[in-house]
């Protein structure tokens, strides 16, 4: 689940929440058979959704079942009506007679819902985010469709249920729609069946998931299907965007095999489908049947900008982190988001390469750091939230994904891949906790990691390291010390790499639960570099003063990140010809356009990286020279972009460069189309700067 349409203002996590635990549940639900009739013309349907389930005590003669938005018509088992009440949130069946301990209960409730909207600020939703199952109206963007958005607690707006996650049960959605739409569910389509002017598509999920992950889209939609292997792949998007598609989804084959291998369990569903709808802005991992926004929709000029492979990855790392193991309650969601998150590393890694990889990576460790640094802290599992959604944040999201693959560097590759496996193989079709990943760890593996979790699962926070160095000659040593200056103090091993004129060494120390400490490393000669963090394992933030002299090796000898780190402290330290030569030739993108942002304003120079064959680069060069007041080439480089986030970045300077000669082609571009309508916010922006509303 891409959480940025979801989560309410950050504040409502601080502001003391209420202590959450499981709901306990006095049944088990097997099988939920939900029919419906869909009609897009009044945004009403009209629902029945037979319940099969087993009590999990004796003298079972009440169930309760979560039910919101529809009303209730009746209820019946295979001998006649059932007595029940409908309150605020809740059906509650009486049963004919009382039920044992795993005895078989089934019933049938009967409902409608006529053109009645969920209010999404009950559930901690933004208000454009449309919870249960909507209708949305033919628009220039997408023609009318209908959906459901069961995440988190969606689904009881659409079928009667145990609307948690804990509890799994296999499905059946039968729906009938006007003749010319198509409908997509969770597993198997078994039939479709045509009745004058309607069609019914009957859709089965033969193994058991959560009711969050129920799903339905039904609308004009045109199948695009993956025919390179026998898993059953498709697209399924708006006619409009049946040209695009592959651009958009094409590689869901390949990342599905690719995960195959990382996590060591086969795919466990029957097929696995994709499809956008409108007014969301990531994707909701539904079982088999991921649906995303369908702005992920994208031209050619938009992939060099606005990919989805990373989209595609998150959302189809859910099928094994999510689907097939679950959360089994909201405290837990980073079991979902966190790996889900890791994914997009992992696939970033193996598709792109070391650098983009890492580079993936540290931009998750600092968007995790701004929400720390600006908003809260909290342990990435807590029970302390008012709404399921609060618990959907950076601290789930990205600082889950450092976390893991700190937790992977500690544990080793190949122990990382055999405990995680284990764990899906042995809680597959089941939810499951952090304490049952803890004992899935020392199964596979004998390890036991549980200071490890107490740490960077269970407390808030991440280290603040100051570190210095100091060449003691006449030991022969490098003298490394490190301070600690945030509470709670932090122990973790930390890999230091030692550079000198005759090659590298990397030692490994433990930094323990202590303010200070004092490190020495033998060494022949006094180093070129001193490496903290060699490898970029750990989530922390660090201050490591160094001399121009080692931060300009750095820049040219590191590996990408350090690099990039080098030129960033570089800023400000007359190492001009160093970063120029860095902003001009380094092999990786980042490191050349870090080393632009460092360098002192040099106009001609930033000119000459406005040819920059990365996108990346070439925006950061047009704002300095923006920040210059230089924009003699901005309507030039706005004509002549082949992409699209470089061509905002242009109209943005126009506004902030105070051009009004430029007014008619800032508002030319403010009536074109672009992804996510880049170019009409850029140049609004620059007319509101020149006073142009």
């Amino acid at each position: 689940m891409i959480r940025a349409w979801l989560v309410l203002a950050a504040s409502l996590v601080a502001d003391n929440p209420p202590q959450q635990f499981e709901r306990s549940r006095d049944y088990d639900v097997q099988h939920y058979r939900i029919e419906l009739r869909l009609d897009e013309k009044t945004h009403s349907f009209q629902g029945s959704t037979r319940i099969s389930l087993q009590p999990l005590k004796d003298a079972f003669t009440l169930c309760e079942l979560d039910a919101e938005t529809f009303t209730v018509l009746g209820v019946k088992d295979a001998e006649g009506p059932l007595r029940f009440e409908q309150g605020p949130g809740k059906l509650a069946v009486h049963l004919p007679r009382p039920y044992q301990y795993r005895e078989a209960v089934s019933f049938t409730v009967a409902y409608e819902a006529r053109g009645v909207k969920v209010d999404p600020e009950k559930y901690g939703m933004q208000k454009e985010y449309d919870l249960g199952l909507n209708f949305k109206d033919e628009t220039q963007e997408h023609p009318a469709v209908i959906n459901t958005l069961s995440f988190p607690e969606g689904a009881r707006h659409w079928f009667p249920s145990n609307d948690q996650p804990n509890d799994k049960a296999t499905s059946e959605v039968i729906a009938t729609v006007r003749a010319d739409y198509e409908v997509v569910s969770n597993g198997r389509l078994l039939e479709t069946t045509r009745s004058g002017n309607t069609r019914t598509f009957h859709w089965s999920q033969e193994q058991p998931h959560s009711t969050y992950l129920f799903v339905l889209a039904a609308g004009p939609y045109v199948r695009v299907p993956d025919g390179g292997g026998p898993l059953p792949i498709s697209y399924w998007v708006y006619p409009k965007d049946e040209k695009n598609a592959t651009r958009s989804f094409g590689r869901t084959r390949e990342i599905i095999q690719f995960f195959e291998r990382e996590y060591g369990v086969p795919f466990p569903w029957a097929k696995y489908d994709q499809v956008t709808i409108p007014g969301i802005g990531g994707g909701a991992e539904s079982t088999s049947a991921t649906v995303v926004s369908d702005g992920t929709i994208h031209d050619e000029k938009a992939d060099k900008d606005y990919p989805s492979h990373w989209l595609v990855a998150h959302e189809a790392a859910h099928q094994w982190w999510g689907d097939l193991v679950t959360m089994r309650g909201w405290s837990e969601t980073w079991i979902n988001e966190s790996f889900a998150t890791y994914g997009e590393y992992l696939y970033s890694k193996h598709s792109l390469g070391e650098d983009e990889g890492a580079l993936n990576l540290a931009l998750k460790r600092n968007r995790y750091l701004e929400e720390a640094r600006t908003k809260y802290r909290r342990p990435i599992v807590s029970d302390r939230w008012t709404t399921p959604n609060q618990n959907f944040d950076r601290h789930t999201y990205e600082k889950g994904a450092a976390v893991l693959h700190m937790l992977r560097w500690s544990m080793g590759d190949r122990e990382f891949q055999r405990a995680t496996a284990h764990f899906l193989k042995k809680h597959s079709f089941q939810a499951a906790d952090t304490h049952d990943l803890l004992i899935a760890i020392r199964e596979a593996t004998g390890q036991v990691q549980d200071s490890f979790f107490e740490q960077w699962i269970y407390q808030a926070g991440h280290p603040v390291f100051e570190v210095r160095w100091a060449w003691l000659e006449g030991e022969g040593a490098v003298e490394l010390t490190v301070v600690q200056k945030q509470a709670p103090l932090f122990s973790t091993p930390v890999d230091i790499g030692v550079t000198t004129g005759s090659g590298k060494k990397v030692e490994r120390l433990q930094i323990g639960k202590r303010d200070r400490q004092v490190f020495r490393i033998a060494c022949a000669s006094r180093p070129r570099l001193v490496r903290f963090d060699e490898g970029n394992h750990l989530l922390m933030e660090m201050e490591f003063p160094k001399e121009v002299e080692e931060l300009e090796y750095q820049l040219e000898h590191d590996d990408a990140m350090g690099r990039m780190w080098a030129a960033s402290q570089l800023k400000g330290k007359g190492a001009e010809a160093a970063l120029r030569k860095a902003a001009h030739s380094d092999p990786f993108w980042a490191v050349r356009r870090e080393a632009l942002q460092a360098l002192e304003g040099n106009a001609a120079f930033f000119s000459e990286c406005v040819k920059d064959p990365k996108p990346g680069v070439r925006a950061a060069a047009i704002k300095r020279l923006a920040a210059l007041k230089d924009c003699g080439l901005m309507a030039e480089r706005f004509r002549a972009e082949d992409s699209y986030a470089v061509q905002a970045e242009a109209l943005r300077a126009m506004g902030s460069c105070g051009d009004r000669s430029q007014l008619p082609l800032l508002k030319e571009a403010a009536a074109m189309e672009s992804p996510g309508q880049v170019l009409r916010r850029a140049a609004q922006s620059a007319l509101g700067v020149l006073g142009e509303r």
